[in-house]
């Protein structure tokens, strides 16, 4: 099984960007297959961070990064993000980086629709990141997108935006807003595309070739299965399918090339923004963990709402995108806790549940029942090896793993790439 497809088993945040640069360096290409510059994923390679919101984590290691047609892409954020990190001594061709050329195009209107939505909204807005992710995916489904291909062909887009703009300037007069302003929209997209169409391409034709050459090709997945717009905390979730089985048509290569499914899980629960959130703490000990892990969001900064692990959630999510083995970061930030909890089923109206509700006032409603074990008050940070871990930790991990019905393949004990504990490889196994 020479493929992984690495995706997010929890609500986004789960370490993703540290697992998919460790495994960078083992693959031969690394594909983004859906989601956009909401994404935020954290790299700590030799003491320097890089933080990677379009670019596929395997840029930083010099490996092929490919963003997919399932990605919704907005050509300036690329752009300033190519740019940091460049500054950061990495180099960015076009012979490491390839964008498919059927993939959306973010637009400015995009963004201003996502705001006024979410002003408008009130108490029901959903706490998008504001970067015009969901109307991008919008216009995709709609047959009204501008695509990268379109940016070579820009005297011929009248028609197209034709199509867009009577969308969006009926919806921006719902909301007191002027019409598409077109000459500048067009003018922007001329100003942007020799940059784009520098890497545009027809990314799974490039892919095939890599496969059929047997080389490995890791997919990273962007949020987590807790988010998939079919799967997750509905409304409460993002805007595309983030389990495994997209890995498949976000980059044009069939099913059966995703190979090994890896599930990254946080050793406790994370969440940003609105929605429900079972095991919840807004004790000390949930201060204590947010501190600790560092939970703000790399992309927007916000403070992160902190639980104790959910094994009901985390075994849901292992099901529906159908996880070989997990990869359990962050347990160094349990270090020095008397005692850890673990979430096993919900109480709802006086009926166990062991799953999470599809309704959003179940899920509110979800309480949460928790089985205690002893903590450990040695350090796990920088372990690189099973036996290095405290007796109580390994007890934790082996819990985990019964509770979610899924093996443990890797354990990272710190954002530094090296500090990973190996299990079950996923390249091999």
């Amino acid at each position: 099984m020479a493929n992984v497809t690495v995706i997010g088993a929890q609500w986004g945040d789960e370490g993703k960007g540290k697992i998919v640069d460790w495994l960078a360096s083992r693959a031969d290409a690394v594909v983004r297959f859906q989601g956009g510059h909401n994404a935020g994923h954290t790299l700590v390679v030799g003491g320097k961070t890089y933080k990677l919101s379009l670019l596929p984590s395997g840029i930083v290691s010099g490996t092929l990064s490919v963003i997919g047609n399932g990605v919704v892409l907005d050509p300036w954020a690329l752009r300033d993000e190519v740019a940091k990190v460049e500054g950061q001594g990495v180099s960015i061709t076009d012979e490491n980086l390839a964008i498919a050329d059927n993939c959306p195009l973010i637009l400015p209107l995009h963004r201003d629709l996502d705001g006024l939505r979410e002003t408008a909204a009130g108490k029901g807005k959903i706490g998008t990141t504001g970067r015009g992710i969901g109307p991008a995916y919008e216009d995709k489904v709609g047959r009204r997108a501008i695509r990268v291909c379109d940016l070579a062909h820009l005297d011929t887009l009248e028609p197209q935006l034709d199509r867009l703009c009577a969308h969006h300037d009926a919806l921006r007069a719902g909301f007191g807003q002027p019409p598409v302003d077109r000459a500048a929209l067009l003018a922007e997209l001329r100003e942007i595309a020799p940059f784009v169409l520098r890497f545009a391409q027809p990314v799974w034709k490039r892919l095939k070739k890599v496969r059929r050459a047997g080389a490995k090709i890791l997919f990273e997945g962007a949020q987590g299965v807790l988010l998939d717009v079919d799967h997750g905390t509905y409304p409460f979730v993002t805007s595309s399918n983030t389990v495994s089985g997209t890995a498949a048509s976000g980059s044009g290569l069939g099913p059966n090339s995703t190979g090994f499914v890896l599930g990254i899980v946080k050793a406790y629960t994370t969440r940003v923004g609105s929605g429900p959130f079972p095991t919840e703490l807004e004790d000390e000990i949930g201060q204590r963990l947010g501190e600790r892990g560092h939970e703000f969001g790399t992309v927007t900064g916000r403070k992160r709402r902190v639980g104790w692990f959910d094994a009901v959630l985390v075994r849901q999510s292992c099901a529906i995108s159908g996880v070989t083995g997990i990869a359990l970061t962050k347990i160094d930030v349990l270090d020095g806790l008397d005692r850890v909890s673990i979430c096993t089923g919900y109480r709802l109206r006086g009926k166990v549940y062991d799953y999470l509700p599809s309704h959003a006032a179940d899920q509110a409603g979800c309480e949460p029942i928790y089985e205690d074990m002893p903590g450990w008050h040695e350090s796990t940070a920088g372990a690189r090896s099973y036996a290095d871990l405290p007796a109580n930790a390994i007890k934790y991990i082996q819990r985990i793993q019964e509770l979610i019905e899924c093996p443990v393949a890797l354990v990272s004990t710190s954002p530094e790439r090296d500090d990973t504990i190996l299990m079950r490889d996923p390249f091999v196994d």
